[in-house]
């Protein structure tokens, strides 16, 4: 290959192009499919977890939580019984969180064990009633009950500060730690699901969809980004060089072809031409 063919290369828009996706291949590879398939691996631990906890037999709720009423990411969703009381005073209602594609109140109810923890329940949800809370919106039961929920791990804590509507306490999320000081009630640091068919339930919430999602697909695109469009840079440049040979052997050929009539015209016609013109000036 000759040393002139490749200077084309090394021009500042072919280094950039070069540079650029060197990066790309290596972050392709290197960092985003992997990102992605371990996502992929998470997910799916989880939901074969979550699957499993959906049929497991109610367990007492010092065997589920942590002390502190804390709950492990691997407990989430194992089904829960519990013993004692609503404290129907301390309720608080989160709005406006979306259920089954639409809008809808939740009722957050703090329930007292017999053995003095309190941990905050979700007792299901209602729909508005012309976008403001039902007047009907249902009580928590008094007097012992027991209950059989699911362990849940509470959320971060709102953007949205409490506010207040028809005389009811609302919040925007499910944080205990932020419900606990608005109610002044001390609660466990994660909470309850109620399930169906429970004392005290609305409407309960559908069990959440077990999708791992579309990061396995993720993960083998950016590998076969990675490895084709390098493969696509270097046929380009061989692309590139072979039309480069082919226009070099093109003017060679044609230089060939016009080296013998320069030496059987050229120098002897050249003279007289020279000559010619010297007599003409």
């Amino acid at each position: 290959m000759k040393p002139k063919v490749w200077k084309t290369f090394l021009q500042p828009g072919w280094i950039f192009t070069f540079v650029i996706i060197i990066v790309f291949t290596y972050l392709a590879i290197s960092v985003l499919a992997p990102w992605q398939l371990n996502k992929n691996t998470t997910v799916s631990h989880r939901n074969e977890l979550i699957a499993k906890h959906f049929d497991s037999e109610p367990a007492p709720f010092g065997q589920v939580f942590g002390p502190g009423g804390e709950l492990t990411p691997d407990n989430e969703y194992l089904r829960v019984r519990m013993s004692g009381h609503y404290l129907p005073d301390s309720e608080v209602v989160m709005r406006v969180r979306p259920v089954e594609s639409g809008p809808a109140y939740h009722a957050l109810t703090p329930f007292q064990l017999d053995t003095g923890e309190v941990v905050l329940v979700n007792r299901g949800w209602d729909r508005p009633d012309n976008g403001k809370l039902p007047a009907d919106f249902p009580a928590a039961p008094t007097g012992e009950v027991t209950i059989v929920g699911y362990a849940r791990v509470d959320e971060a804590t709102p953007h949205i500060a409490p506010s207040s509507e028809s005389g009811r306490e609302m919040v925007t999320g499910i944080d205990t730690e932020e419900i606990s000081k608005l109610t002044g009630q001390p609660l466990a640091k994660d909470y309850v699901q109620l399930a169906s068919d429970q004392p005290g339930v609305l409407t309960a919430f559908p069990l959440p969809q077990l999708d791992n999602g579309p990061h396995l697909s993720y993960g083998i695109q950016w590998y076969a980004f990675g490895i084709l469009v390098p493969v696509g840079l270097a046929y380009f440049v061989y692309a590139e060089l072979r039309e480069r040979r082919r226009e070099a052997a093109e003017q060679a050929e044609l230089a060939t072809d016009e080296a013998p009539q320069r030496s059987r015209y050229g120098s002897a016609h050249q003279v007289k031409w020279q000559r010619d013109d010297e007599e003409r000036y």
